[in-house]
């Protein structure tokens, strides 16, 4: 079967708060872009319940209901939304190249929202409800969530400076907080060690796995099954609530080798802006934000990565009938892109080494 290919200005991968706001402002800027959704449309406020930190809802509102929300907003304006998924992406020349099973997807400039997913357990009672108990007690998300805990027994897994963060922080709500980890021995940052071990709402169950979560979906969690690595022991422990703390992956797997990662694969960012090192892509929200990691601050960034591609695409020479291309400023590059004829008739050669550290036009 022949793949069907696209030509677009702007395409936006992923369909979470960055993905959806910077398809807001694309498309209000009339760059009529396509945003390619993956496999968890909404991104991961539809796996949660109530949203009561997002500016605008008084009373809150549910997940779900706020990306239907995003989503309703920007095909309003006019974004194209394509349900695929992507098989790979060439960004080694403009246009770039993005191929599904069954589109070849051409773009002058990319916006990647591929977020970032919670690492999970895998364990019995972990799953979204109605399948498990997540939504019901069980979170991966203490600024999202904790406030729904208040005077609550808490469960915290995990032993980094995530799962210490976490903790912490839902001492604000919980009465108490049980950090369970499989080792006798924290991985987290000194300084995040101590503050945990300092804080008197703070308790430790070491060497010691959580092998399933307990509960109903009409009482929501109430407990948790723990396995003693050392001895094999199994037990139940009685809480109301479960938060697992054992990090976040960045969805960059497709981009691995073309766009620079940290260790831990975010995309790395220019400055105050969106911009990759590859001049035309821009990433926003929880793919290149490992701190943050909100739903308001993602559509922050959303915003930024549409303005940085318009602004992008505004400075892009316009082709002309008998093959040149000019630029806004006068310039004229020629039909084999070797030179640049300025306004004053002086001829350069387009090569980057050659524009005072800046790229030619045509790479």
């Amino acid at each position: 079967m022949t793949s069907k290919i696209l030509h677009r200005n702007v395409v936006i991968v992923g369909s979470g708060p960055a993905g959806l706001t910077a398809a807001i402002y694309a498309a209000r800027a009339d760059l009529h872009p396509l945003l390619i959704e993956g496999p968890q449309p909404g991104g991961q406020l539809t796996i949660t319940t109530e949203v009561e930190n997002y500016p605008g809802f008084s009373k809150g509102i549910q997940g779900p209901e706020l990306m239907d929300e995003f989503r309703e907003q920007a095909l309003r304006f006019g974004t194209e939304f394509l349900v695929t998924w992507i098989k790979e992406v060439d960004l080694s020349h403009r246009p770039f190249t993005l191929y599904t099973d069954d589109h070849i997807i051409k773009t002058r400039t990319l916006i990647i929202a591929s977020g970032a997913s919670a690492r999970w357990l895998g364990i019995p009672g972990e799953a979204p409800a109605p399948q498990g108990l997540g939504g019901l007690g069980v979170s991966a998300c203490a600024t999202c969530d904790g406030f729904f805990f208040k005077g609550k027994y808490i469960i915290v897994v995990g032993g980094g400076d995530t799962a210490m963060e976490e903790a912490n922080f839902l001492t604000r709500y919980a009465s108490r907080v049980t950090v369970v980890h499989r080792r006798d021995k924290l991985r987290a940052s000194k300084i995040m060690q101590e503050k945990a071990f300092k804080n008197p709402k703070i308790d430790f169950i070491w060497n010691a796995d959580v092998t399933e979560i307990l509960g109903t979906q009409e009482t929501g969690v109430t407990g948790v099954r723990l396995h003693d690595t050392v001895t094999g022991e199994e037990r139940e422990l009685a809480c109301e609530g479960v938060f697992v703390a054992i990090g976040h992956k960045p969805n960059t797997d497709m981009f691995r080798g073309q766009l620079e990662m940290d260790e831990v694969g975010y995309l790395i960012t220019a400055g105050r802006t969106m911009a990759t090192e590859i001049p035309g892509v821009f990433a926003c929200g929880d793919v290149q934000d490992s701190f943050y990691r909100q739903a308001v601050s993602a559509a922050g960034t959303g915003c930024m990565a549409a303005i940085d591609a318009e602004r992008f695409l505004d400075n892009l020479p316009v082709e002309m009938p008998n093959g040149e291309e000019a630029t806004r400023d006068g310039e004229i590059i020629t039909a084999d892109k070797e030179s640049i004829i300025r306004p004053d008739g002086e001829v350069i050669p387009n090569k980057p080494e050659e524009q005072d550290g800046h790229p030619g036009y045509f790479q």
